[in-house]
């Protein structure tokens, strides 16, 4: 079972996206803000690290994406996002890996994809025994 780190500053979000991670079989760990993120990123190895952009700053999420990716584990990394905050904070699907909550089977499919991704990283990486 894969363990996601999800950071998401408002409750009811972090609530709705953690109880359907888990129903899809993901092993959830919440964080309400950029500095728990980090100090839960310190302390346990993820599948995957979902963050919200603007927690206690406009760009904590950022914050949270660089400190995953510095860990040696590399974790796969996404920004959760609803339609209205990406209006708002102007970033573009470019920019990040970009997931929309409001679309169950499709936030589900993408984390799927970014465990996947990772795990196939993570085998090609590995030293192959001589033969």
């Amino acid at each position: 079972m894969a363990r996601v780190l999800l950071a998401d500053d408002n409750p009811a979000s972090r609530l709705t996206l953690q109880t359907v991670l888990e129903a899809g079989g993901y092993r959830v760990d919440s964080a309400a803000s950029a500095a728990e993120a980090v100090g839960l990123l310190d302390q346990q190895e993820y599948a995957l690290v979902l963050t919200d952009l603007a927690m206690e700053s406009p760009e904590a999420g950022l914050k949270v994406l660089e400190h995953a990716r510095m860990k040696d584990y590399h974790p796969a990394t996404a920004l959760v996002h609803s339609w209205h905050q990406d209006q708002e904070s102007g970033l573009s699907s470019a920019s990040e890996m970009l997931i929309e909550p409001e679309d169950i089977p499709e936030l589900l499919s993408k984390v799927a994809h970014l465990i996947g991704t990772r795990a196939l990283r993570r085998f090609t990486r590995r030293p192959q025994p001589l033969r």
